[in-house]
């Protein structure tokens, strides 16, 4: 009896910390910048970035990380998308001095993308990673 109340216990947090790596994964993307880009006004060196997300309903908060570093946090809505991106990505903008402007996140394989600003989706003329 008290063999398998053991077993279960041990089966019940294993499912509780799959569960967790699980959760704590799905709020994550892996991007990458070929150039320097503008995020909420500071300047971003080239390189691969994790973008991580936290928040209720649409409205989140975004934390890029280079490495263990922490680079930048904004304010961003999260927009569905009909299908899912098929590789991550991201939507930039020509900003004054001729430089790229990050507008959007495209998390690989979720049916959503992540505007930056106002939320409003369409000021995105250009991306860079795979293409969008």
């Amino acid at each position: 009896m008290k063999l398998s109340r053991l077993a279960a216990t041990f089966a019940s947090v294993a499912l509780l910390y799959a569960s967790a790596a699980i959760a704590g994964e799905s709020n994550k993307a892996t991007i990458r910048f070929d150039q320097k880009v503008t995020v909420d006004g500071k300047m971003i060196d080239s390189g691969k970035y994790t973008a991580e997300w936290t928040g209720e309903g649409s409205n989140v908060q975004v934390t890029l990380h280079h490495g263990k570093e922490t680079v930048a946090t904004f304010a961003a809505r999260i927009n569905q998308e009909p299908t899912a991106n098929p590789d991550d990505a991201i939507g930039t903008t020509d900003g004054p001095n001729g430089s790229k402007q990050l507008t959007a996140i495209y998390p690989s394989g979720k049916r959503l993308s992540i505007q930056l600003g106002n939320g409003s989706g369409g000021a995105s003329n250009a991306s860079s990673s795979p293409s969008r």
